[in-house]
């Protein structure tokens, strides 16, 4: 029997001892958060499957993990062997969890759950759905108990996020903060998500990778506010900085029990989505279920955030600069490259820059069949060598003290295929199409999201991620409330909110192709039919000109494209040296239609 099937054994006998038919493990953390630390790595360490999305649901007699489209391949590989299957979650045979749970349970049956993992929405809705079919759900059933040798909690420092970075205060934040409560009935806020956390008080630490964030809750409220935290992880002078803007701090697991205490004529604002169901019988009728008071102040970066953002991609359009050539040299020499070769490249030239503090994410680099997989990252069993035919994708990024990138490019090594240059130009068109758009301030990403697809939907062709998230400032490279995707998000596209381009297209075992940069919404003008808004690229660094098949493309399209490569001349010269200068004026040659 391999460890696998051992773990959900083990899950199984715990289930049956607690008088559990079914249970539900996600993959998240009592912040409700997509990057966790190795300590909230629950289902990861049940199942195998080391996808960042995607729940694990096990009955007495079966085990499934539920993957979007983003996952299925690498599922279907890493859970081969083992009692679990994929539910390839997306596709219209595939139920939902819960209804699937309905589908195969007795009456009378229990579904055990940690009430920490899941949101307040989410737990009263499964909740309800149980009890109408006669079935229970149990809130405080907790797998990890299984896991003896479990990581601990991370312990590194706490640091001081500057205000010349931030461009605004803890004390101007949290006043912003309590306005915001106020107008939805509430005198204080207690705040699970970690990036709002960190945001609020000008903090970062390194307790999830690739994302800055610090595991603690808060509190805050006229009177003062609470960090909860492990007392560990505070310098003295971090103990200070929190004590000037009116902030104490209690043991990060002491936060319920804090909340308890409250007077009941406390009215405690939390958000539905970002919470805990497990606060809900804590607080009571403290309790003001909303939406979060910091997402939309978060989202909407300051003056000072979008200056740093684009002073933070010309540094990391010369980092790219010095990475693709050092590809290049590589595959030239014929000296032996791998996709984990690629990210190294990519991390030591991004470190070499000012203000560099970390990779914003693990670095997906996929030549081959590989760009195929939406969201893979190299490992020792899978690692690919590069030679120089095919296309290669790589999807990267780094957060900087003063922003954060997100970037995506699909490279030919050489001799393109006609269907390839097919494919990769339907799929700028798309991203073209976005990145001019212009729209009525109300507009939301759903509105816009056909933009990106409506070429490939012309010929049958589509992708199922997203088109766009939001971008943190120094943050996660995920960030709400904002998104442009097929789904429905009400969050409006706002002056300040930085997100993402990224239509692909994926040919399974044959390539992938992804074009992304990141977009700032910024004024366009004002009619007697209101404000109108456009998008500003961000990201500098040039699209593979070998791969574009004008004959597809208006002259419109073909003039963006020459008029963003003449910015990221414009941008970057100054800063490369002589042989790098002549690299990207190379790579930035004014497209025509008797050059491509």
């Amino acid at each position: 029997m391999n460890v696998i099937d051992e773990r959900i054994g083990l899950l199984r006998d715990k289930m049956r001892a607690e008088g559990v038919d079914a249970t539900i493990i996600p993959q998240t953390d009592p912040h409700q958060s997509e990057y966790l630390a190795d300590h909230w790595q629950v289902r990861r360490w049940l199942s195998g499957f080391t996808g960042s999305a995607g729940a694990l649901v096990v009955t007495l007699d079966n085990a499934y993990v539920w993957a979007d489209s983003r996952y299925w391949l690498q599922a279907a590989a890493q859970l081969q062997g083992t009692c679990v299957s994929v539910m390839e979650e997306g596709k219209p045979e595939t139920p939902d969890i819960l209804p699937y749970l309905i589908s195969v349970l007795p009456k009378g049956a229990t579904v055990g759950v940690d009430g920490m993992l899941f949101n307040i929405d989410v737990t009263r809705s499964m909740e309800s759905d149980l009890k109408a079919h006669g079935m229970n759900l149990k809130v405080d059933f907790d797998p990890a108990d299984l896991w003896t040798d479990r990581p601990a909690l991370p312990q590194d420092k706490v640091f001081v996020h500057d205000v010349k970075y931030a461009g605004e205060d803890a004390r101007s934040k949290i006043q912003k903060i309590l306005a915001e409560a106020e107008e939805q009935g509430a005198s204080s806020v207690f705040i699970s998500d970690l990036a709002e956390v960190a945001w609020a008080l000008n903090i970062r630490s390194r307790d999830v990778e690739s994302n800055p964030v610090v595991m603690a809750f808060l509190y805050v409220a006229a009177d003062g506010g609470v960090l909860f935290v492990d007392a560990a992880k505070l310098t003295e002078e971090v103990r200070n900085y929190l004590a000037d803007n009116g902030v104490e701090t209690l043991p990060y697991g002491e936060a319920l029990r804090f909340l308890g205490t409250l007077p009941q004529e406390a009215r405690v604002l939390v958000s539905r989505t970002q919470s805990a169901g497990a606060l809900e019988p804590v607080l009571g009728s403290r309790m003001v279920a909303g939406t979060s008071p910091v997402a939309m102040l978060k989202g909407m970066k300051n003056d000072v955030q979008v200056e740093g953002v684009r002073a933070a991609m010309v540094r990391d359009g010369v980092a790219l600069v010095k990475s693709v050539m050092e590809i290049e040299r590589t595959l030239a020499a014929g000296d032996e490259l791998t996709e984990m070769d690629v990210a190294d490249i990519l991390t030591k030239h991004r470190s070499a820059q000012a203000l560099y503090f970390d990779q914003s994410f693990d670095t997906i680099a996929g030549y081959g069949p590989h760009g195929a997989i939406v969201h893979y990252s190299a490992n020792e069993e899978t690692n690919s060598r590069i030679y120089p035919e095919g296309l290669l994708l790589i999807d990267s990024g780094a957060n900087y003290l003063d922003g954060t990138t997100d970037i995506t490019r699909t490279i030919s090594l050489g001799n393109p295929t006609n269907a390839q240059r097919h494919d990769f130009t339907l799929v700028m068109k798309g991203h073209i199409s976005l990145a001019e758009a212009i729209f009525p301030r109300g507009t939301r990403g759903a509105q816009l999201d056909a933009l990106a697809r409506i070429n490939l939907w012309k010929e049958g062709l589509s992708y199922l991620h997203g088109t766009g998230h939001g971008v943190g400032h120094f943050l996660n490279v995920h960030e709400g409330p904002q998104s442009i995707r097929l789904n429905e998000n009400p969050t409006p596209l706002m002056p300040g909110m930085i997100t993402s381009n990224e239509p692909g297209l994926y040919r399974e075992g044959e390539y992938g192709i992804r074009c992304e940069n990141l977009v700032l919404t910024v004024p366009a003008f004002t009619t007697d039919f209101g404000d109108f808004y456009r998008f500003e690229t961000l990201t500098l660094f040039p699209f593979d000109l070998t791969l574009f098949d004008t004959a597809l493309m208006t002259d419109g399209e073909i003039d963006w494209l020459n008029a963003y490569h003449a910015t990221v001349r414009e941008r970057l010269l100054p800063h490369l040296e002589p042989a790098e200068q002549e690299w990207l004026i190379a790579k930035t040659v004014e497209l025509t239609r008797d050059n491509a």
